[in-house]
């Protein structure tokens, strides 16, 4: 199997019917998703956008925990690292129906809002959450993405005295992190 070869599943803006698709196992491919969110296709990077965009509309995580680029006809079993998206832009804007949002592109230029599908998680190893996506895939916000999401956060105090901060999007809140208490919070130099 060629990536050329997978590269002919035509794609555009509409999501691909991945849960549809449930050919057999291929085989594994030399591709790989570094912890960047770098594609390595047999060592050398994966930097054509058109390339990159198709690949990563193609790929799932299945519940045995390995990513696969699914076509109708062929699965072929890829590596990542960490998660094989990253969050490199956020964007607020207003919806008349759920009220404000914010709108995540990816590294591979997909876009998605969060919102009851698409939203912010925070797990226990790390205080940066992390984005679940579409068909079991995850992405990791990048450090400047990150920080412009806690700069526009908003916090509030809960009848326990501990601080969540968030973001409302999509008629829903996404906590920033785990909830702050009141012993957590750091002195204030004196």
């Amino acid at each position: 199997m060629s990536l050329e070869r997978l590269l002919t599943v035509q794609t555009n803006d509409q999501p691909l019917p991945l849960e549809e698709w449930d050919p057999v196992l291929s085989g594994a491919l030399d591709i790989r998703v570094d912890r960047s969110g770098i594609w390595w296709h047999e060592g050398a990077k994966v930097a054509h956008p058109r390339v990159l965009r198709t690949l990563s509309r193609l790929l799932r995580c299945e519940a045995d925990g390995h990513y696969y680029l699914v076509t109708p006809a062929e699965k072929w079993r890829i590596q990542v690292e960490e998660y094989p998206l990253l969050i490199v832009e956020a964007a607020r804007q207003e919806d008349t129906a759920t009220g404000p949002g914010w709108l995540l592109t990816t590294q591979t230029g997909e876009h998605a809002t969060l919102d009851s599908h698409c939203r912010l998680i925070t797990d226990d190893e790390t205080d940066i959450p992390r984005v679940i996506w579409r068909h079991g895939l995850s992405a990791r916000l990048s450090r400047q993405c990150w920080y412009y999401l806690v700069e526009q956060a908003e916090c509030f105090e809960d009848a326990q005295g501990r601080l969540h901060m968030g973001l409302q999007s999509g008629g829903h809140w996404h906590a920033l992190g785990a909830p702050v208490a009141p012993d957590d919070t750091p002195a204030s130099p004196s």
